[in-house]
């Protein structure tokens, strides 16, 4: 809980506290003018005095009708003192007042000066649509409020509210409950420390630790806003609400709308799909528990968890998630991801532009001058597609400026240029390179120690090059010219392929390190022409 948090609920108890004594001992803090008027006897079949048991009380019996300043009274008897303008009545009480108001019980102590009166034993106030029914209740006719403290139960409509104590404004409809508090309808049930709730808006506002439970959610919340007739509700200090299928929305500040679905979440926002195995968080998320989509921003960031081993963590300006046959076996996401997006995961890291992640045929399209890196491997093209299995990358495609490049050292590179490039890869090590189209390679073969033994440039339109434990096997290419050139002869112009280029300056190191964007360096960008940036996403189509 936060400080914030903490200190609010410190002064919300201590208030209580305040209000618990106020009412328990005495009313004489609230400012009151004594009324003037007379407690009126209107009728009762007997009267009589005892000046040996009560001398100071004038006996009614039977039938009893008393009025005062606009009440009505009705008892089957009564003791009632002249001198303190006081009454005291027993047996089948009732107050009337106008025609809004009817307070029933067993007894009554009611103070004509201070216009307080004390209703005792099977106690029932309905006021227009409300009822409440308690076995103590004092009722302050000057400030127009009830309030309780021995337990009470309010009734309005399907609403039914029970505390251990609470008060009840007349003048503004609106009831305040505290300890034990328990809210429950045919469409929810609440549990709470406090509740503020009104009868005419019939939103309801809880205070401390409190459990909101639906047929669909369970929400907890130390302070939210809850609308008993729409569900609609505004939670604040860290809540949650938890989804019976597994999905979990938690931030600083939610607000819900029940008929629309639409969640929206403030402030260190976590969306959990505990079922799927993918989380999303940023400071702005949303989510539509309808459709199933999802969006986040500042700090966005995606985790897919599906595989048991490794997880995958996508990081952009904005990203958007969709949801597709949601709620059966065959679900499946699709994750859009623009600008500057940054993605890592143990065997692969990749930046881009815009990025299409689908995790039903789990491929990655990133768009607009992406990069991939496997291990030592480097490849980067105007577009990626990166397919991915269980446990780590399958292949990828690189289409347009392709260059996939491998470090042996500091000094050399080993290197592929090609419009079209294709690599396969097993148990996380690339087996197969193909490349198409213009292709130039750089390539430095190594002796049994392992030692470069020279430089072989090449050019050709096609090439497929076949590695075992990262060394180079066989190379296959219809057509080829090329030169070899022994390592103490290498040229220092034939070390780099004209478009090489090394980014492991932008490389994301962890996942920590997502959240920094850095650009490529100048002179390094790929040629410019027209580019494509991720399409968009429809729900009516599958991805």
């Amino acid at each position: 809980m936060s400080r914030h948090s903490y200190l609010l609920r410190l002064a919300w108890t201590g208030m209580l506290l305040i209000l618990v004594q106020a009412y328990a001992f005495s009313q004489t803090d609230r400012p009151r003018t004594p009324s003037k008027d007379i407690v009126e006897l209107i009728h009762s079949d007997n009267l009589r005095h005892n000046q040996f048991l009560n001398p100071d009380a004038r006996i009614l019996t039977g039938n009893v009708h008393l009025f005062h300043n606009g009440i009505q009274m009705y008892c089957d008897s009564a003791y009632q003192y002249e001198t303190t303008n006081s009454v005291e009545a027993f047996g089948h009480v009732k107050i009337i007042q106008g025609d809004t108001l009817s307070l029933t019980g067993d007894y009554l102590f009611y103070d004509g000066n201070t216009q307080l009166a004390q209703v005792r034993h099977n106690v029932v106030m309905k006021h227009r649509e409300s009822t409440l029914y308690t076995d103590s209740l004092n009722y302050d006719r000057l400030y127009n409020i009830g309030y309780f403290f021995e337990g009470g139960r309010l009734v309005d409509g399907d609403n039914i509210l029970t505390s251990d104590w609470g008060e009840y404004f007349l003048n503004t409809k609106e009831a305040l409950f505290n300890y034990n508090v328990h809210l429950t309808s045919p469409k929810f049930d609440l549990t709470s420390d406090t509740l503020h709730y009104n009868t005419q808006t019939k939103w309801a506002e809880v205070m401390g630790p409190s459990n909101i439970k639906d047929k669909e959610n369970n929400i907890y919340t130390e302070h939210a806003y809850y609308n008993t007739t729409t569900e609609n509700v505004r939670l604040m200090d860290r809540s949650v609400v938890a989804n019976k299928n597994g999905r979990q929305m938690i931030g600083d500040s939610i607000s819900y709308d029940k008929q629309s679905g639409m969640m929206r979440a403030f402030g260190n926002v976590i969306y959990d799909d505990k079922s799927n195995k993918n989380m999303l968080t940023g400071e702005y998320c949303q989510y539509n528990e309808l459709t199933g989509q999802a969006y986040a921003t500042d700090k966005a960031l995606l985790k897919d968890y599906s595989n048991i081993t490794d997880t995958l963590f996508v990081h952009a300006d904005t990203l958007r998630l969709y949801t597709y046959n949601m709620d059966t076996d065959s679900v499946y996401r699709v994750l859009h991801g623009y600008f500057h997006v940054r993605a890592y995961r143990s065997d692969v890291q990749a930046v881009c532009d815009s990025l299409v992640y689908n995790t039903g045929i789990r491929r990655m399209a990133m768009y607009r001058d992406p990069i991939v890196w496997n291990n030592k491997q480097q490849l980067l093209g105007e577009e990626i597609y990166t397919f991915l299995n269980d446990s780590t990358i399958d292949s990828v495609r690189v289409e347009n400026q392709a260059l996939l490049v491998e470090q042996f050292d500091s000094i050399h590179y080993n290197q592929v240029t090609s419009q079209i490039m294709k690599s396969y890869f097993e148990k996380g090590e690339i087996r197969e390179n193909q490349a198409e189209g213009n292709v130039y390679v750089i390539y430095y073969p190594l002796d049994e120690d392992s030692v470069i033994v020279g430089l072989n440039y090449t050019e050709t339109s096609q090439l497929r090059m076949f590695m075992e434990n990262r060394k180079l096997k066989r190379i296959w290419t219809p057509e080829a010219t090329g030169t070899f050139y022994d390592v103490s002869i290498i040229p220092n112009d034939k070390l780099r392929l004209e478009n090489f280029a090394w980014f492991d300056y932008i490389r994301p190191r962890d996942k920590f390190d997502l959240f920094e964007w850095r650009p490529k360096k100048a002179g390094t960008e790929l040629k410019k022409q027209i580019r494509r940036s991720a399409p968009l996403q429809t729900l009516g189509k599958k991805a």
